[in-house]
């Protein structure tokens, strides 16, 4: 009984995680000419650099696998992750040119409050919501 149900629990935290990728992934818009564009959200929460450059890793990738043209992607920082946002982080200067690569980097406010930083405190270019979650 009790494996049984660690097995569902199991099942379910996967489908949990993967979900949200899912629904983001599928989330598309034709264009003009008829080709697809697709809409993804990249969500970070780490401190971590080896997470940041896998979500950087993974914007870069995207753009190349289906064109950049055709395809608008977002990173959402919040939580510990806004660290990263900072022009002397580990992962500034990737995240400066994820941005330059029109890849749209947002600010958690919210957080921001929380950890007393200011627009000043981060690198140029991002924008901003309100709550990153």
């Amino acid at each position: 009984m009790n494996r049984r149900l660690f097995v569902q629990a199991g099942a379910i935290s996967s489908l949990l995680v993967v979900a949200p990728f899912l629904i983001a992934a599928s989330a598309q818009t034709t264009g003009a000419a008829g080709t697809k564009r697709h809409k993804i959200v990249i969500q970070v929460s780490d401190n971590d650099p080896a997470k940041w450059n896998l979500a950087l890793n993974n914007a870069k990738n995207l753009q190349e696998d289906v064109g950049a043209a055709n395809v608008d992607i977002e990173i959402v920082a919040y939580g510990p992750g806004i660290g990263m946002l900072k022009p002397e982080s580990p992962t500034g200067s990737r995240v400066a040119d994820a941005m330059k690569a029109n890849v749209k980097v947002l600010a958690c406010e919210n957080t921001m409050r929380g950890q007393k930083l200011t627009r000043d405190d981060m690198l140029g270019g991002l924008a901003y919501v309100p709550v990153g979650v």
